[in-house]
């Protein structure tokens, strides 16, 4: 793609970055056949082709942000399966975010939209206020047909229908310090506990020490760590998820100066794909440029971090299982084989769904903020998977479980839940009913 931008425009480095990836694009179009809005709305702007032309045209001409390019970009999952699909490497991803930053810095939203999004970033990063906000839902769900007829509030309605009917007790889990390997020590790695999910489902880091101390893994669960930003980051609002970012990279050097670490274990996809990002993210601070580049480097998924491990093989468990691919998984960390050949190690039959590629419509608050569109992905995304007949859901996402559970009776469960089970933890709880 020919591009026109002025040599004081390309002074500034994100400008600049924009101007490379921009200039890879050569319209092609492959990019249309797998993104989720584009197959849902058949807009040719809901494309990662149409908000490249969005981006391309507002960055040029050094104009604020409109009506329309918000909502295009907006509608944008940020689910990456165009950069997966691209056949010329074009890195999407870099430029949506900042078409997202100057949105936030030159666009006013409607003062509905701005307090949503506030009281999200509020509350979501802070388990303790995560937890009393769903609390609260239970009491204002009776409302929630009131919240659906007016389009300024169905986010509000969206956050009441995704919210469980009861909230899972605190999980000692979460708390700071060292948990020691069984046996004979083979590493020590450090585990980010998150935002939401220990909230919603603790049971997924519960599983996650169980295992790696039978497999002679030390855990460290670091004192100050907090969330890893990919909400903010996703806002547009850069200053907050660089804050986040640098408030992380502090805590894991810590971690690796006084006791070492072989990697940092994420079991939240999405929270892995913005942490292997953090020495992008950070690359021209120079006080944190080195230390984030090599924070993302030891940063590793839970399966990925236990496909190093060589676990042994396992009778077969007689349950199927209907592996979903979180798109932070498949397609931000490039992730693809390691779950299923973990599951089918330790005994499990494994079932890809069709159209494995598209989104669930969950993309962290997305199912809040673009509940529509939300809402006809997971209906598509349930359909394929009830079809393969399957026995149970793994997937390696909290806001999948979440957004997919809303939609099925089928039980969904961590990816590592099953694993634990496997290899010697007790049945996950959703099987025993």
């Amino acid at each position: 793609m020919q591009t026109s931008f002025t040599s004081e425009q390309l002074a500034d480095p994100h400008v600049a970055e924009s101007e490379k990836i921009l200039r890879k694009c050569v319209h092609c179009g492959f990019c249309t056949a797998t993104c989720p809005t584009y197959v849902t709305l058949g807009n040719e702007l809901d494309s990662p082709r149409g908000r490249i032309y969005l981006i391309k045209d507002m960055l040029e001409n050094s104009r604020p942000a409109d009506r329309e390019v918000v909502t295009h970009i907006d509608r944008c999952l940020s689910c990456l399966a165009c950069t997966t699909t691209c056949p010329s490497g074009v890195d999407y991803m870099h430029l949506v975010d900042h078409a997202r930053a100057h949105i936030e810095q030159t666009y006013k939203r409607p003062s509905m939209d701005r307090l949503i999004r506030n009281l999200l970033v509020a509350v979501l990063p802070h388990p303790g206020r995560f937890r009393l906000a769903l609390h609260l839902a239970r009491l204002a769900r009776p409302f929630s047909g009131l919240l659906a007829k007016s389009p300024a509030l169905k986010p509000l309605q969206s956050m009441l229908a995704l919210a469980p009917a009861a909230v899972p007790p605190a999980s000692a889990s979460a708390r700071p310090g060292a948990r020691p390997a069984e046996g004979e020590k083979r590493g020590r790695v450090a585990l980010l506990t998150g935002c939401a999910q220990p909230v919603l489902d603790p049971g997924i880091n519960e599983a996650t020490l169980r295992l790696l101390a039978r497999l002679g893994i030390e855990v460290v669960v670091p004192r100050g760590e907090g969330c890893c930003g990919s909400l903010v980051h996703h806002m547009g609002r850069e200053e907050e998820a660089l804050a986040s970012a640098r408030r992380n990279v502090d805590v894991w050097m810590r971690e690796m100066e006084e006791g070492g670490l072989d990697a940092i274990i994420i079991t939240a996809s999405g929270c892995g794909t913005t942490i292997k990002d953090y020495g992008h993210m950070l690359r021209l601070d120079p006080a944190y440029a080195e230390k984030a580049a090599r924070v993302s480097a030891l940063a590793k998924d839970i399966t990925e971090y236990l496909a190093s491990l060589d676990l042994p093989q396992r009778q077969s468990q007689g349950l199927t299982v209907a592996y979903h691919s979180a798109c932070s998984m498949q397609h931000g960390q490039k992730i693809t084989l390691a779950p299923k050949q973990l599951l089918k190690a330790a005994g499990f039959t494994v079932r890809d769904p069709a159209e494995g590629h598209l989104c669930c419509g969950s993309a962290g608050t997305y199912n809040i903020l673009q509940p529509e569109i939300s809402s006809k992905l997971k209906a598509r995304k349930v359909k394929n998977i009830e079809a393969t007949r399957a026995d149970v859901i793994a997937t390696g996402n909290i806001g999948c479980i979440t957004q997919i559970g809303t939609g099925t009776d089928m039980p969904i469960l961590h990816t590592v839940e099953l694993l634990d089970w496997a290899y010697g933890g007790p049945k996950p709880a959703r099987l025993l009913v």
